[in-house]
């Protein structure tokens, strides 16, 4: 386990994962300001550009970074791989502490709430207490992160959002979600890409298609995204769906 230096003890805590894996966890209690220097961390370890280090992969939280020791050029310092790695890390974490200025994309996600396509937007109204409409109001109503993607293909977590909106996920997960469906859960929301299993509450579904192995970017979304809820109608989902599988 690392002991950071001083001038980043509060930032950031490396913590090695086998001998091929460095976990950096973020150290804040604010969920979206630790995801967002995640993403930041993410993105200064892949431009440094080191060959012996082959996936850097950002979560809520924390960055993996996965190296091949047998690259790693230990010179004649008669340290380990992984204690070069960590001082490696260091020096690029601790270089610049100024967060990057490229902001993600914007991108508009059509939903058509309740009903068929949302079978859990009245319980969640329920146990919130405020109405359905209050609920795709709030889902609606500001620019979200994506924070990560996860889970299975063009998967994305987004939040957070209004305190109201944090309903525990089911009890009973389904055993199918169809693609599409728009989850919430302890302030966050989820699309899910293709039939999963799934124990989010379905408030709506997006005809957009969230992976696509056709596109030159399979995933839809990207970490550092900003994402707007947009309420449609039923017959503007189908028509939006008609078209969508019609470009496949």
């Amino acid at each position: 386990m690392s002991a950071n230096s001083s001038t980043a003890a509060k930032a950031y805590r490396l913590r090695h994962s086998g001998e091929r894996t460095v976990i950096v966890e973020v150290q804040s209690s604010d969920r979206i300001a630790a995801n967002r220097v995640a993403r930041e961390i993410a993105a200064r370890i892949s431009a440094a550009g080191h060959a012996f280090i082959h996936d850097i992969v950002p979560a809520m939280t924390t960055v993996g970074v996965h190296y091949d020791p047998h690259r790693v050029d230990v010179g004649t310092s008669g340290q380990l791989p992984y204690q070069v790695i960590e001082v490696l890390l260091e020096r690029i974490l601790d270089e610049s502490r100024e967060a990057s200025t490229n902001a993600g994309r914007v991108v508009d996600i059509p939903v058509c709430y309740g009903g068929e396509y949302g079978p859990d937007l009245a319980e969640v109204a329920q146990n919130s207490g405020i109405s359905a409409s209050d609920v795709v109001k709030l889902h609606t109503s500001e620019l979200v992160d994506v924070m990560m993607i996860g889970f299975a293909p063009g998967h994305p977590y987004i939040g957070l959002f209004d305190e109201q909106l944090a309903p525990p996920r089911r009890a009973t997960p389904r055993t199918a979600v169809p693609p599409g469906s728009v989850g919430l859960a302890n302030r966050q929301s989820v699309i899910y890409p293709v039939t999963l299993p799934g124990g989010w509450n379905l408030i709506g579904r997006t005809p957009l298609r969230m992976f696509d192995p056709s596109r030159p970017d399979p995933c839809l979304l990207q970490a550092g995204d900003k994402i707007r809820f947009v309420s449609i109608s039923p017959a503007e989902f189908d028509a939006l769906n008609e078209h969508a599988g019609a470009a496949q």
